[in-house]
């Protein structure tokens, strides 16, 4: 097993942290994708913290050797896939948010006993996300649909039960494959029912009628699904209804584009990626997250044409 080296505080030569000074990162497989570090380091510029954030490639079996040499230095750590299960079993204290949902994306060290509480954020920017694209001071959604079933999507099911919605619509291309998200759902005492994607009809009419979907899946796999529905729907089929598609690159995605051709509003993958991430620097920092100086280097990087 290779032995995985933590980023250090590049600001000083002698990899020693100034005073007052921390570090974070976002660890994954693969991970050099990742825009966390983008938004941290914005966070902390404008707070006027002289902390550092890394990345580190990390497996699933080399996650608690990492976990484990974690000391004082550290606030904390993003998670990205495959770790978000795997992280449940290895730190010290489970959030109750985290331990429904089946999966952690935060880890944080508490400063003085120096305990690993697993957390989620990404209930809180999946909603977030959702509502600032529905843009409307009362808004109440009655049905879902999610494209999906890892991580993500039970996720989701707990942020589509914070905005009132506990049964929602699953589609996947094999439904036995979404045991975990049945355990989920029955832990979060909401209902789903899980169908296999089929014929375009099928999709579009699941689409049609739900006030919220929400594609799970990764970059480029819901690309056909949107070949699909720009065939089958129709100018304000859509209206009135939000997509969150987390994929944000490219952006905007194919799915989007579609959606939005059809009436729908759109919440995009990025929005989701801000908001989570302005939730972990409230609980790293204790201190609120300039969410208006993140977005700007988000955007910076990303862009948005949709």
């Amino acid at each position: 097993m290779r032995t995985v080296v933590l980023p250090t505080y590049d600001q000083c030569a002698a990899g020693m942290l100034p005073a007052g000074g921390r570090r974070a990162a976002v660890l994954g497989s693969p991970v050099a994708h990742s825009l966390s570090p983008v938004l941290h380091r914005a966070a902390y510029r404008e707070l006027g913290l002289d902390w550092y954030y890394g990345a580190a490639q990390v497996t699933e079996t080399e996650l608690g050797g990492v976990l484990s040499a974690l000391d004082e230095e550290w606030a904390g750590l993003s998670l990205t896939m495959p770790l978000k299960h795997a992280a449940l079993d290895l730190v010290d204290v489970v959030d109750p948010l985290a331990e429904v949902v089946g999966a952690a994306n935060t880890v944080l060290v508490q400063p003085v006993s120096g305990l690993l509480v697993g957390a989620n954020t990404d209930v809180y920017g999946v909603v977030a996300a959702l509502r600032e694209a529905a843009d409307r001071p009362e808004w109440h959604p009655r049905s879902a649909v999610v494209l999906g079933a890892g991580a993500t999507a039970a996720s989701t099911l707990a942020a589509l039960a914070e905005l009132g919605i506990t049964d929602s619509l699953v589609l996947v291309r094999e439904p036995a494959r979404a045991g975990a998200l049945h355990r989920a759902a029955h832990r979060m005492g909401v209902s789903i029912t899980v169908r296999r994607l089929g014929r375009p009809s099928e999709l579009a009419q699941a689409v049609r009628a739900a006030d919220v979907v929400v594609s799970t899946l990764p970059g480029g796999a819901a690309a056909p699904l949107a070949d699909q529905l720009a065939e089958a729907l129709a100018p304000a089929d859509t209206a009135g209804s939000v997509l969150l598609d987390v994929a944000y690159d490219p952006w905007p995605s194919r799915l989007a584009q579609v959606f939005a051709a059809a009436g729908g509003s759109i919440a995009p993958g990025w929005a989701m990626l801000l908001h989570q991430a302005t939730e972990q620097v409230r609980l790293m920092t204790g201190r609120s997250a300039p969410v208006a100086a993140m977005r700007e280097a988000l955007l910076a990087v990303v862009g948005d044409d949709g």
